[in-house]
């Protein structure tokens, strides 16, 4: 696969001192992914999973108490190789928004509640298109145009949007300048089956049109079935399994992606859906071994003395189980 962002063995860690005590969350720990050109790889687990951490650490939009411990993001960027804790703020400034771009969880998270929504335009956009101010809106009006937005819309308030509006106003803010690589944090989050659908085709449509590839992140499987490609199955800071859609929904390998898929619910199935006993395990403490060991059906001795290694069991597909790999550490 033709790689577009590399992510290598990476660490990120919430570090704090509060009342006398050194605390470390390790939110993000040693993960290792890659995202191809033109594919959009979804990343699953439920909440505290280290999900949005391990997006924010890939954008470059840290602040402390996280920290980056180890590890590198490297994108391939117009024929070149940049690392993103390599640059200098500048250099990751003039990569925003051109080439990569970010849809936030929430759309009040992007629009400025109390200016009009072209605002948000210039400030993001117009210093990279390098264009008179005439031509920039009459390319943004064709822009919002092209993803069925009145361009009558601009001169609005976010608060003269519906949920579902504004969230397809961030998502054109967010691919005006046709980047390399989006990032989406649950961008279907609060919003109602239909708005979701016509946002998740929207992201498709997008997808295909510029030829972009997407980061897509959301604890909803449903979602992962219809859009991504791949998907990474997030637990507790660390990723256990990877594959093909497809396959993954099919055939999950893991015993906590098993549980995940199982969780969906099908039309005419109205059978009691067991839960998973116990909760997600303390980042500032998490437990020796394979993280998921403590709620695992299918734990062994070794779950709890050693960390699993991602195994490639298949060309496509890894997977961090010693219950599917065995002991190949």
């Amino acid at each position: 696969m033709d790689a577009l962002v590399e992510v290598q063995n990476l660490k990120a860690y919430y570090r704090a001192f509060l009342y006398g005590v050194d605390r470390e969350v390790r939110a993000v720990d040693d993960i290792t992914l890659t995202i191809g050109h033109g594919e959009i790889y979804g990343v699953a687990g439920e909440s505290s999973s280290g999900k949005t951490t391990l997006i924010k650490t890939i954008a470059g939009a840290i602040r402390p108490p996280l920290k980056v411990v180890s590890g590198k993001v490297v994108f391939h960027f117009a024929g070149g190789t940049q690392d993103m804790y390599a640059m200098t703020p500048d250099e990751r400034m003039a990569l925003r928004w051109l080439h990569l771009s970010y849809i936030m969880q929430a759309s009040m998270n992007v629009l400025n509640p109390v200016r009009r929504i072209h605002h948000s335009f210039t400030d993001f956009a117009f210093r990279h298109m390098k264009v008179g101010k005439n031509e920039f809106f009459t390319k943004v009006g064709s822009h919002l145009e092209r993803l069925k937005l009145d361009a009558h819309l601009l001169q609005a308030y976010p608060h003269e949007l519906s949920g579902g509006m504004r969230q397809r106003m961030t998502i054109a803010l967010a691919t005006i300048l046709t980047p390399e690589f989006i990032i989406a944090d649950e961008p279907t989050t609060a919003l109602d089956v239909i708005v979701q659908r016509d946002v998740l085709s929207m992201i498709r449509e997008i997808q295909r049109e510029i030829g972009s590839s997407f980061l897509f992140v959301t604890h909803d499987m449903g979602v992962h079935a219809t859009v991504s490609d791949r998907v990474g199955i997030v637990y507790a800071g660390r990723l256990v399994e990877e594959a093909p859609t497809r396959k993954l929904f099919a055939l999950p390998l893991h015993p906590y992606t098993q549980h995940l898929v199982a969780s969906l619910p099908s039309i005419g199935d109205a059978k009691a859906r067991p839960s998973l006993e116990g909760r997600p395990p303390n980042l500032a403490m998490p437990p020796e071994g394979c993280r998921f060991h403590p709620r695992c059906p299918k734990r062994m001795d070794i779950c709890s003395q050693k960390v699993p290694p991602m195994i490639t069991v298949e060309p496509d597909r890894r997977v961090a189980c010693f219950a599917v790999t065995g002991d190949q550490a």
